[in-house]
């Protein structure tokens, strides 16, 4: 689990931005990153970005869409970025981004999750000292060594054929070596850096509480999967997704049911019950408090 931590820092993105995966890097090539394209919804009004501890590269393969970003309590910035347009983060605190797309192409991206070995391998060649660096946060940027690199992988990605290992292998460190080179914070760790979740206990936690959103809320359950204390997990969780993992899993609960009001015509009793409320009356009440509508009239509007 520990060796292919970046295989789950996408759970959050892959879980709860909406849109297509059209292509993910399975098998022994891609062992040290994460790597996956989506044809993303042509709108999307706000998503978290969680601080997971691996550098996150996106970038944009096809069509233009005008991208805005915000700290949790900050105001929106962006722009409008096109075809070869790369974000870069590796942000010790979560935030929060939305788009809209133009209709005339797809809105399509590629998610690059770059293992921390990866990075702790490739740094020394550079004279650097891996635990003391960090990804600047890029916006917008355009490159086109990573352009390249990246149009490379995207090609193995969707290939029918099997990834090859050698030819992979070379293009990630050949793009690690540039990040590093170009676009790291080499005193970033100079500072004691707030307790975050490793990606591979940030993705048993959310896959344990979507899989038991009918059931109550145990957070010794999360704790003991993660290893850790009470304690600790719910502060690195905090630090990682900006919520408290209660507050995750009440918006958890009421997502899955705006999708089954929304999706089915089951009875808003039966929502209520498969989302873990057994009195609709007290489903009603947080449902409103998330969402400004009744279970009743979100679905009417819907």
């Amino acid at each position: 689990m520990r060796r292919s931590s970046p295989h789950s820092a996408s759970h959050a993105l892959e879980q709860h931005i909406r849109g297509r995966k059209t292509a993910q890097g399975v098998g022994d090539a891609w062992k040290d990153v994460e790597a996956q394209i989506f044809r993303r919804a042509q709108h999307e009004d706000e998503v978290l970005i969680p601080a997971v501890v691996e550098p996150l590269l996106v970038w944009v393969i096809s069509g233009e869409a005008t991208v805005e970003e915000r700290d949790p309590d900050g105001d929106w910035h962006g722009g409008v970025v096109r075809a070869g347009a790369f974000y870069l983060t590796q942000t010790n605190m979560p935030y929060l981004m939305r788009w809209q797309a133009a209709p005339e192409q797809p809105f399509e991206v590629m998610h690059l999750y770059l293992g921390l070995e990866l990075v702790n391998r490739s740094a020394p060649s550079l004279g650097l000292n891996a635990s003391r660096l960090r990804m600047r946060d890029v916006s917008g940027g355009q490159d086109l060594l990573i352009s390249g690199i990246l149009t490379g992988l995207a090609d193995e990605l969707r290939s029918s054929r099997e990834a090859n290992p050698i030819f992979v292998k070379g293009l990630l460190e050949s793009l690690t070596i540039h990040l590093l080179r170009h676009y790291a914070d080499k005193e970033a760790a100079t500072g004691r850096k707030p307790a975050q979740l490793p990606a591979w206990k940030l993705r048993k936690a959310l896959d344990h509480m979507d899989a038991h959103l009918a059931e109550p809320f145990d957070l010794d359950r999360l704790a003991d999967l993660c290893g850790m204390s009470r304690f600790h997990f719910s502060r690195a969780f905090h630090n990682t997704m900006g919520q408290r993992p209660s507050r995750w899993f009440i918006l958890r609960r009421v997502e899955r049911a705006k999708d089954m009001l929304r999706d089915t015509e089951r009875q808003i009793i039966e929502v209520a019950l498969a989302v873990g409320y057994d009195s609709p009356s007290h489903f009603a009440k947080v449902f409103r408090a998330e969402t400004g509508f009744s279970p009743k009239h979100y679905r009417v509007a819907s």
